[in-house]
């Protein structure tokens, strides 16, 4: 089969196609030809060597998939030949063929189509997991989301909104960007370029702040959100796209009583993201049907083009998801 393979860590270029064997799916494993695979910020650190695969897991960059199970493991109860899936994998996304876990499998969600379905495993899980499992989002609370036109950043718009944020506050880079935002559930859209986003939020907050942070940007960004954060607020690190954290005033933290937690979902037990899975198809899942919430596909590229994909993705000019595809 064709995948992508990382020659060495560095920029989009070291994305090369190449030719490696067709993965077989052990006995709790599906076989997936793929038809579409979601472009991540984890793909992004893995490619500068920075986010290494778990044990056991495939190199091939990739973690969210949609395609067709063209074979199963001898202890699969759950999909047959020829159901047409998406599924979270821990790598080997950028390929024609994956095998993925049935418990982090899914049948194709009515309604959306396989480039759809490709963007929604790994930033809907990652989404659900930290927002509101461990963020504990809840109705009524105010949110400010970092990198509001990312996937993560668009896909928690639509979630705040959805289930019922009081406001909405997101940053972004440029002023499409912000039209963007808003048309997704944003009250407020930060242009960072030309806006300090503390500044503005609490001023719109009368000083109050909000009550969660959703943040994948990470750098000097901690501090400047202890100051943004409410009383009791719940800051969500998701990422750390400027990197570490250096000179942290943690006095802020400890007078409002403030929570800081972070997580990766690529390391988690199948059984963990099942349970994630399990959540999403009970809570998020009606809301997909009824069409109030659906991923937002920016561009799609070939498969062999996944350098071009990642030149978008360092560029930071995308609105929603990238898409790779296996199917001319």
């Amino acid at each position: 089969m064709t995948a992508i393979e990382i020659q060495q860590p560095g920029g989009p270029e070291v994305l090369v196609p190449t030719k490696r064997s067709t993965p077989q799916p052990n006995e709790r494993e599906v076989l997936i030809q793929i038809h579409a695979a979601g472009v991540n910020g984890p793909d992004v650190l893995q490619r500068k060597g920075l986010y290494a695969p778990p044990p056991g897991a495939s190199d091939i960059p990739g973690l969210e998939i949609a395609g067709e199970v063209v074979a199963t493991g001898s202890n699969v109860s759950s999909f047959t030949i020829g159901d047409q899936v998406m599924a979270l994998v821990p790598g080997g996304g950028y390929a024609e063929y994956a095998v993925a876990d049935e418990r982090t499998t899914l049948h194709l969600p009515q309604g959306l189509s396989m480039v759809e379905a490709a963007a929604l495993p790994e930033t809907f899980m990652t989404v659900w997991a930290n927002m509101f499992q461990r963020g504990q989002f809840k109705a009524g609370d105010s949110i400010l989301i970092h990198g509001g036109a990312s996937g993560i950043g668009t896909t928690a718009t639509m979630l705040a909104k959805v289930f019922g944020a009081s406001r909405i506050f997101t940053t972004v880079k440029n002023q499409e960007q912000q039209s963007a935002s808003r048309s997704l559930g944003a009250d407020i859209a930060i242009n960072y370029t030309e806006q300090d986003f503390v500044k503005e939020v609490m001023r719109e907050t009368n000083g109050s702040g909000v009550d969660v942070v959703v943040d994948i940007i990470g750098g000097d960004y901690v501090s400047r959100n202890f100051q943004v954060a409410a009383m009791n607020g719940r800051i969500v690190q998701i990422g750390v796209v400027k990197g570490p954290a250096t000179n942290v005033d943690l006095f802020p933290m400890l007078v409002k009583r403030l929570t800081h937690i972070g997580s990766t979902l690529r390391s988690r037990t199948h059984d963990e993201k099942r349970s994630i899975i399990t959540e999403l198809e009970s809570q998020v899942w009606p809301h997909l049907h009824k069409g109030e919430i659906k991923p937002l596909i920016f561009k799609t590229f070939r498969l062999r083009d996944a350098h071009a994909a990642h030149e978008l993705m360092d560029s930071g000019r995308h609105i929603g998801k990238i898409v790779l595809l296996t199917q001319p």
